[in-house]
């Protein structure tokens, strides 16, 4: 570790270029990281906070909300099941509403209307206001992001394309659905917006779109066996089945996958030039006694220093970026992604310097000697 930083100290300027590039390909990683956690977040973040194990959907729907109907009567009949601690049904609809208690009552704005059973564990903490009632189907909680919009509790919302009016009484936080604001309603208000049209429940009493499922060790199998037109999945399915979740986070986990691999290679063919322009000082050290092993260590401490302080400045970088982007953009830090992608680009750098460590073992010491100036 001594010779390592003696060499570091001796060498600035060039260990200095090799750790900005590395300090912009950290940089570059976490960004990635935070847009990638920030879309999954907003597309599904309503299914991320639901405290369920198992989602039921219609046969055929591919775990999809949009794609599955079924009667709520299903879910008394799931609640008898073996393993089921509680049941409780849910629907989920676009919308768009405006509203007509502020001074920008003619602002339209998207939304998505899930609708609930009041006190069931799918009802979301009020942070301001009060919870959902039964007995009061007109009153809603809504995301605290339509704060924003100029929305706040008292407000009538109008929804688009509809008669119906609905009051807000509360805000919940960090609840968005498809990308956008959840408004929770009580599920027989929900089917009065989302079938309203004669004919659209397709004659299926109570109609809902999926049923959530608490407990432990559920054999869904038994139960897609037992309800031949229900599909039993986990809640880390129902999440995949999200529209477009899936889709986002492949195309910005092949960006980080590019990205990590174009990094190993740049540093190992930066390490591999440093060690191919010191091969006579190698081999000097290896002639008075050094061995492969005791090399090997001074390059890998070199590059675990370098990468180590370079990878904490794209930390740091990073965390200030996101105190100056929009509020609109979302990006979303996650402490454990940090942690992780940190690692994994302090393990590719180590092992790109394994390749300066193979070109070592090969020096000749008295070949090195004889280049010697």
């Amino acid at each position: 570790m001594f010779l390592a930083i003696r060499e570091l100290k001796h060498g600035k300027l060039r260990f200095l270029m090799i750790g900005v590039i590395t300090i912009l390909i950290a940089w570059l990683v976490f960004i990635l990281s935070g847009l990638g956690n920030g879309l999954s977040t907003l597309s599904a973040a309503t299914f991320k906070n639901m405290d369920t194990d198992y989602v039921v959907f219609e046969e055929g729907s591919r775990a999809s909300m949009s794609r599955s109907l079924l009667s709520e009567s299903l879910a008394g009949k799931l609640e008898s099941q073996p393993n089921v601690s509680a049941v409780s049904a849910m629907g989920a609809t676009m919308g768009t509403v405006t509203n007509n208690s502020s001074a920008n009552k003619n602002e339209k704005v998207d939304i998505a209307i899930l609708g609930i059973n009041p006190g069931s564990f799918l009802e979301p903490n009020v942070e301001e206001g009060k919870d959902l009632h039964a007995n009061k189907p007109l009153e809603v909680i809504v995301n605290d992001t339509l704060k924003k919009k100029g929305f706040k509790i008292g407000d009538t919302l109008k929804i688009e394309g509809s008669l119906e009016k609905l009051k807000i009484v509360g805000f919940v936080q960090n609840e968005t659905y498809n990308h956008l604001p959840a408004i929770f309603t009580t599920l027989d208000k929900w089917r009065s917006i989302q079938f309203a049209a004669p004919g659209s429940d397709k004659g299926i009493e109570k109609p809902v779109n999926a049923i959530m499922l608490q407990g432990e060790k559920i054999d869904s199998e038994k139960l897609n066996h037992l309800f031949k037109n229900a599909e039993t999945v986990t809640k880390a399915t129902a999440i995949q089945g999200m529209p477009g979740y899936k889709e986002e986070n492949g195309t910005i986990m092949m960006m980080l996958t590019f990205l990590l691999a174009i990094s190993a290679f740049v540093l190992g063919v930066f390490f591999y030039v440093l060690t191919l322009q010191k091969s006579n000082q190698f081999g000097i050290l290896k002639a008075i006694g050094s061995s492969n092993r005791f090399l090997g260590k001074v390059i890998v401490s070199q590059v675990f220093l370098l990468s180590f302080t370079s990878i904490a400045a794209g930390i740091l970088l990073t965390y200030g970026t996101a105190l100056i982007l929009p509020e609109e953009m979302p990006f979303s830090l996650d402490l454990k992604l940090v942690v992780l992608y940190a690692l994994l680009l302090l393990v590719i750098s180590i092992l790109s310097s394994l390749v300066s460590v193979r070109k070592i073992t090969k020096i000749d010491p008295l070949q090195a000697i004889g280049r010697m100036e």
